[in-house]
């Protein structure tokens, strides 16, 4: 894709999660929480729960939390109590945008998120308008300078990845979301260390837009971001090579 940058949309991502670490802690324990009070506090039993707890470690979470968070959702330490949504819409330059909600109070967010998308740009749709843009898939990504693709290759495959791409100076490894966990777990236990993981929403195509509204979208996705219940936000983006945030 002409001017497409992969790697100046990996490095947004994460330096906005760089910056907000502790709202990214509090994000992992309400993760944790559902997954336990879903599936039980036994790792080895839950695949939900030992996703989440992968993805906190990944990040650096200290044990204790991680610990904590698994006895709230089991109710040790009072019952976390909370719902899943899923809300779809349109930022500026019609760019396609899912927020993922972890909360316990339903009516506080869906107004939070009606209010981000209508003072940034946007605006909210129906259900389906566009989740079917994305697809779900387990994505693992790694600096190309600093790892080795062929290794990564070998382990991620033989861990049941589905593919493996080297584009704009990261390294993607592609995993059914079953698999995730399993090709996660093999790459770190090889000692190679990931600039992202997770189980993601990837857009089957992307958006280019110009400076202006490319900005005006990254606003408004950090804005959704800083809300204490919304947990993911996926858009198709693509932000041009070069591009620099005023």
């Amino acid at each position: 894709m002409s001017g497409h940058s992969k790697w100046a949309t990996i490095k947004h991502a994460k330096g906005a999660a760089d910056a907000k670490r502790g709202q990214m802690f509090t994000k992992f324990i309400k993760e944790i929480s559902i997954a336990a009070r879903m599936g039980g506090g036994d790792p080895s039993s839950n695949p939900r729960l030992r996703t989440a707890i992968l993805k906190a470690r990944a990040a650096n979470m200290p044990k204790d939390n991680i610990e904590r968070a698994i006895k709230k959702g089991t109710g040790e330490l009072g019952a976390a109590n909370y719902e899943e949504l899923l809300y779809e819409g349109y930022g500026p330059g019609g760019v396609a945008i899912l927020v993922e909600v972890l909360t316990d109070n339903k009516n506080r967010a869906a107004a939070n998120v009606r209010n981000l998308f209508s003072k940034n740009g946007g605006n909210l749709g129906a259900t389906g308008s566009v989740a079917y843009m994305f697809a779900r898939k387990g994505v693992i990504e790694y600096d190309a300078e600093t790892a080795d693709e062929d290794a990564i290759m070998e382990v991620a495959l033989e861990s049941g990845a589905d593919d493996v791409s080297n584009e704009d100076g990261v390294i993607s490894v592609y995993t059914d979301p079953a698999s995730f966990e399993s090709a996660l777990e093999a790459l770190q236990e090889k000692g190679f260390e990931s600039v992202s993981a997770s189980v993601s929403m990837v857009p089957d195509t992307y958006s280019t837009l110009d400076a202006e509204t490319t900005r005006k979208v990254l606003k408004l996705i950090d804005k959704l971001e800083e809300d204490e219940d919304v947990q993911n936000v996926y858009s198709n983006i693509d932000i041009p090579e070069g591009f620099e945030e005023e």
